[in-house]
This record gives C-alpha cells, sequence and structure tokens, in this order.
C-alpha cells in the first residue's frame, strides 16, 4: 500500500496504513462491515463497542472452527499416508 486507504466500517471510516494490497484491505474492512451489520440487526444492540466484541468473537470462532478442520483433514490425509505407505511396503516385500 503506498498511502493510506480509507474504509469504512459500521458507519465510521478509518485511514488505514500498511503494506496490504488496498482491494485487500477493502475486502477486509467490507467482511467485518457486513458481520458488524448482521450482528447488530440480530442482537438488536445499538452499541458500537459491544458490536464490534460480539463481531471479533464470530470471528475468532470462524477462525478457529477453520483451524480445526484443516488439522483434521491433515491428521486423515496423515492416517491415508501411512496406509498407503504400508500397501506398499507389503506390496514391495512380495515382490523381492
Amino acid at each position: 500500500m503506498s498511502g493510506p486507504i480509507k474504509v469504512e466500517i459500521f458507519g465510521q471510516v478509518y485511514s488505514i496504513q500498511g503494506e496490504l494490497d488496498a482491494k485487500y484491505v477493502q475486502r477486509l474492512a467490507k467482511y467485518v462491515d457486513e458481520k458488524m451489520q448482521a450482528i447488530a440487526d440480530a442482537t438488536k444492540t445499538v452499541d458500537t463497542q459491544k458490536v464490534a466484541v460480539l463481531t471479533a468473537l464470530a470471528i475468532a470462532d470462524e477462525l478457529h472452527s477453520m483451524q480445526r478442520e484443516r488439522n483434521d483433514r491433515e491428521e486423515l490425509l496423515s492416517e491415508q499416508a501411512e496406509r498407503c505407505l504400508t500397501l506398499v511396503e507389503r506390496a514391495l516385500k512380495q515382490t523381492a
């Protein structure tokens, strides 16, 4: 990012500076804004700080759920790789 980029989240404008791509920052801001709007609508909460905390918790839950799913997939792939290796080793012993 060459200069600060302005994003709007839940009615507030923020100036973001850093090394991230401007389009990526805009997508992140849009995602957070949509989450905050959805949580505010669902909870009927108007307190911005409470909405922000609930949104942070919701996004943290998404992150941890994805990490658990990834770890479960990695474990499954590791188990499958072990089984394949065992089968290959057996086949090699039979042909030797």
